[in-house]
């Protein structure tokens, strides 16, 4: 009996398996169109997701509650890379993110995690991707424009000005939240 599955292909040993799912690639999006990037695609029936994170919105008048994006300018979509171009085709889609000129794939694991995390109750903030050793900016607080050396990650973070001429230093704690990659 023949497979006619086209979702099925003979393996090394003449058994049918299941052919790989989608990959996940990231979406980046103009300014504040994540939304209409992600309700096209869904109409195109590609899977998406936008994880969001509730802040208070301040108006003159008035105050709400507002999901944001936890990545801004980005979204998260599950496709094969022949659907490509219907995907940068969409409105506020600015491109795919890709390396070499290749949409470059997510792992699957990393947007579970995600997934899963804004599934529950617990409290989540978006953070910088940083590490130590690394040059930082401040970029609230009183310190906002430093540039420093992250020699302690936490929720207070290290940092160590320098004055490399004569070889001297001096190391500050400041909030973890106020601090990104320079």
């Amino acid at each position: 009996m023949a497979v006619t599955d086209t979702s099925l292909a003979p393996d090394d040993l003449g058994v049918p398996t299941e052919s790989p799912p989608d990959d996940w690639f990231a979406i980046w999006t103009r300014s504040r169109h994540e939304q209409v990037v992600r309700e096209q695609l869904e109409r195109k029936h590609v899977e998406t997701f936008l994880p969001t994170i509730t802040r208070w919105s301040h108006w003159k008048d008035r105050r709400k509650k507002i999901a944001w994006p936890l990545f801004p300018g980005y979204c998260f979509a599950r496709f094969g890379r022949a659907s490509r171009l219907r995907i940068l085709r969409c409105t506020g889609v600015v491109n795919i993110v890709s390396f070499d000129g290749e949409p470059a794939p997510i792992a699957s694991h990393q947007i579970e995690s995600i997934r899963r995390l804004v599934d529950i109750d617990l409290r989540y903030d978006p953070c910088p991707l940083i590490h130590e050793g690394m040059m930082v900016e401040v970029v609230r607080g009183p310190l906002r424009g430093v540039i420093g050396r992250l020699v302690r990650k936490g929720s207070h973070a290290r940092l160590v000005l320098s004055v490399d001429l004569i070889a001297q230093a001096v190391s500050v704690e400041v909030d973890a939240a106020d601090v990104k990659a320079y």
